[in-house]
């Protein structure tokens, strides 16, 4: 049953996307043409988004635990760090360039457009660099030497 409500909870959620024009790639980079062809119809999209995921988490957070998980998964961490902001920029000037975020991208995948592979592979390309990348900065401690593995 759980993953029959994750599917339709994906095609929810993809053709919300389809529909709001988020999968078209030149609608949002329009978005972010400010001093340009600016089209400001994304921003009703993402308000409207907002205010959805408002109420929703309202009633939802109400509930002792989500229907197919012991827990809620809810992050507990509540500072600014240069991880978080440098990771946010790149996410914007990434999304800015493209016109795809991964929400918009992989429901896109649908037309088979070369472009949309590419950024998709992309993508996941640099998901399993930084993580690569992240998991090495770990294993060494700070004056370049390996930690010792116990």
């Amino acid at each position: 049953m759980r993953n029959v409500l994750t599917l339709i909870i994906g095609v929810i959620f993809g053709t919300g996307i389809a529909l709001s024009g988020m999968a078209n790639p030149a609608k949002v980079v329009n978005f972010f043409d400010v001093a340009g062809t600016w089209d400001p119809s994304l921003a009703f999209v993402m308000g409207g988004a907002l205010c959805v995921t408002f109420i929703g988490y309202r009633f939802v957070l109400k509930r002792p635990a989500p229907v197919y998980d012991p827990t809620f998964d809810i992050p507990t961490a509540r500072s600014l760090d240069a991880r978080l902001l440098s990771g946010a920029a790149i996410f914007g000037i990434g999304w800015g360039i493209a016109g795809f975020c991964p929400g918009g991208a992989l429901p896109a995948l649908g037309t088979l457009n070369p472009n949309v592979i590419l950024f998709v592979v992309a993508l996941i390309v640099g998901m399993l660099g930084t993580r690569f990348a992240l998991t090495r900065a770990q294993s060494v401690d700070p004056t370049g030497n390996p930690r010792a593995q116990h």
